[in-house]
């Protein structure tokens, strides 16, 4: 691991290490793939420019240990995912927009006291400033980042956004924008043990909630939004190995959200009387088999890792996950599909990204090759068959819909209210911080 500290305690603090090299790679190859994807497409120089500026200021997120340059990126990052969602100028983009960089910012204010507070503790803004610091730096500091990374309820402005953004923002918002809020956490959690709980049970509500929903959505991109709330709650749940988790997801679901883009219909119900060209299938399936958990593919490693890792507490709740994601993919996977006479025309640039993402993930596997025990690969596959088999029997014939009211703008911001209540509990009871 390399460690710099610039200006003394004044400064910036950054650390590269095989945690921030996970999450820099996933960026560098889900830009890559976005670029490709839109390639060919009339994009301006000023669309190229807010990935450029957007990649860099997440990669900064990656390396930044103290919590003032974690602010100063987290901000940049704000404004060029604002940039992005607004690109079409639409009446609908620019209110999507708008939302998010209010609520983005409001969380960011609150996170901007934390710090504050830890460096008036400590007279420096250094992670581990954490231990030590009064309990309300703590809270504030988790709110804006858990609403910046879209977890649990603060979490909830994500699926609007998400899928009503264009397809290739949708696939860098949901492969690296979010990770850049849940970065620090992961970070915090490995630096210093009390905070270590914390995190692991915000991974486990997280995964539980996003996939509560996804199962009964009937809207692909939402589905996938969703989707992305409970797999950020699985990079939370076992923080030791997030980095190589959060590769595998920001691979698969940047993925799935380009060939969303080339569907016939977002609705899976619009889809089972559209057939789908084998081919987008074929790439379809790929991603689908790796977020669930199969073999031959990085998210089978990823999630034994992640499964070795937990503590027992959280053992229930993240099998149950794991179903879930199986119930929600196999939407995906048992689509009809067949080999189109009239050829869709999918431009080259999207197989361009398809072979740098989905090869991603056949080429991850040398990561964790010692996943491939027989005990290994049994389990996953267990809960594979049990998802689809509920999902062909009992979900699949199931039209429950969930009332969106909890993501109506005010709600947002009452649902901060609730979790900066929740966080000072949590905090309160934890006898290792100083009071």
């Amino acid at each position: 691991p390399l460690n710099i500290q610039l200006l003394d305690n004044f400064g910036v603090t950054l650390i590269i290490d095989q945690l921030s090299g996970f999450f820099i790679i996933t960026n560098a190859l889900v830009t890559l793939a976005v670029i490709f994807y839109c390639w060919s497409s009339e994009k301006t120089a000023f669309f190229y420019m807010q990935i450029v500026i957007l990649h860099g200021s997440v990669n900064a997120t990656f390396i930044c240990a103290d919590f003032i340059s974690v602010y100063v990126a987290l901000e940049v990052i704000g404004i060029a995912a604002f940039l992005l969602i607004t690109y079409p100028r639409t009446d609908r983009s620019i209110w999507v927009g708008l939302r998010y960089l209010f609520v983005s910012n409001t969380a960011m204010l609150f996170y901007l006291v934390g710090a504050v507070i830890v460096y008036k503790a400590h007279h420096s803004f250094y992670f581990a400033g954490l231990r030590g610091s009064p309990p309300e730096a703590v809270a504030l500091i988790f709110l804006g980042l858990l609403a910046k990374g879209g977890i649990f309820v603060s979490g909830l402005w994500l699926p609007l956004t998400h899928s009503e953004s264009q397809s290739p923002v949708s696939a860098m918002l949901s492969g690296v924008v979010v990770k850049a809020g849940v970065f620090p956490l992961v970070r915090c959690a490995l630096m210093l043990e009390e905070i270590d709980p914390i995190v692991r049970f915000f991974g486990v509500s997280t995964a539980l909630l996003g996939v509560g929903y996804a199962v009964f959505e009937k809207d692909t991109k939402r589905m996938l939004a969703f989707h992305t709330i409970s797999q950020l709650g699985f990079v939370l749940a076992a923080p030791v190995v997030a980095g190589f988790y959060a590769l595998t997801h920001g691979l698969v679901k940047s993925a799935l959200f380009l060939i969303a883009g080339v569907l016939p219909s977002r609705n899976f119900k619009e889809l089972h009387y559209k057939p789908i060209d084998n081919q987008i299938w074929v790439a379809l399936a790929i991603a689908s088999f790796s977020i669930s958990g199969f073999p031959l593919l990085s998210g089978f490693g990823a999630k034994v890792l992640t499964s070795k890792n937990l503590l027992p507490w959280q053992v229930v709740g993240m099998n149950i996950a794991a179903v879930g994601t199986a119930i929600s993919f196999a939407k995906f996977i048992f689509l009809p599909h067949q080999k189109n006479e009239e050829k869709i025309k999918v431009k080259l640039g999207f197989w361009w990204a398809m072979t740098v993402l989905l090869g991603g993930l056949i080429v991850a596997n040398a990561f964790y090759y010692e996943a491939y025990t027989l005990k290994n690969i049994i389990k996953p596959l267990v809960s594979i068959a049990i998802g689809w088999l509920a999902y062909l029997f009992i979900f699949k014939k199931l039209a429950i819909k969930f009332p969106r009211v909890v993501e109506e703008f005010d709600h947002l911001i009452g649902f901060m209210s609730f979790m900066l209540i929740l966080l000072f509990w949590i905090v309160w009871t934890q006898s290792d911080f100083s009071i």
